[in-house]
């Protein structure tokens, strides 16, 4: 079994887990599907059925060649090797079963991805953090609420991934509300870097002035994003 601990990978092996991953996808003969991780392609052909078009993408070039010897037949399907998040291929749904590693990075770029909407299988702790309260937020949980409604659709236990990772994961189904700025992302990370500070004084931080004295904690999501963008204003 290929193990790639550096991107904290970790294979789903469950067909019925995969099927309901598809099934509550929602994809049309109208869609085009972008899938990230090809892995051993376990959701890939699954995909290819319902979809007009799959583009799969692994950054794990064997990987991507036994997928291609594996789905020669498949005519929907295109699979490409390398960084996912520096394709520009356009897309209406997203499915992937995220490394661990990389799930604040997928976050970010859907963000600013133009979709209808997704199914992700995270680790359970970080749809934990998208799922928090305010003392619990982090920077990554207020881009992915004012990007995304967010529903957790169920937990899948560690046995059903190879090799089985240490937490339990679980599904989440995405539809995009906003799609956002690279630079509001960037400095709504920056605001969370100084969460300690009221905002009076993290605004001092950028050289803008305030009378509110709450702190970060005590700000809706929608109150961060606007905090974010009096600072981006020149």
């Amino acid at each position: 079994m290929i193990k790639r601990k550096q991107l904290g990978q970790h294979f789903l092996n469950s067909n019925a887990i995969a099927k309901s991953i598809v099934s509550e996808a929602k994809i049309t003969k109208e869609d085009t599907v972008f899938e990230l991780g090809t892995g051993l392609g376990i959701l890939t052909p699954l995909l290819c059925k319902k979809a007009n078009k799959v583009i799969s993408v692994d950054m794990d070039e064997k990987l991507v060649r036994n997928a291609k010897s594996a789905f020669s037949d498949i005519d929907n399907l295109i699979l490409k090797s390398g960084d996912g998040f520096k394709k520009k291929d356009s897309f209406s749904i997203f499915v992937s079963n995220l490394p661990y590693s990389k799930s604040k990075d997928a976050i970010e770029w859907l963000a600013q991805t133009s979709f209808s909407h997704g199914v992700i299988m995270v680790q359970k702790e970080f749809a934990d953090k998208l799922l928090a309260n305010s003392s619990k937020r982090k920077a990554v949980s207020i881009i992915a609420n004012h990007a995304f409604e967010i529903k957790k659709i169920s937990k899948v236990g560690k046995n059903n991934f190879s090799p089985p990772p240490k937490v339990d994961s679980v599904i989440l189904k995405i539809i995009q509300k906003n799609t956002m700025k690279k630079d509001l992302i960037q400095t709504i990370n920056k605001i969370f870097s100084y969460r300690r500070k009221t905002v009076k004084n993290i605004l001092k931080q950028f050289n803008k002035e305030t009378v509110i004295d709450k702190r970060l904690d005590d700000l809706s999501g929608d109150e961060i994003i606007h905090l974010a963008n009096q600072i981006l204003e020149k």
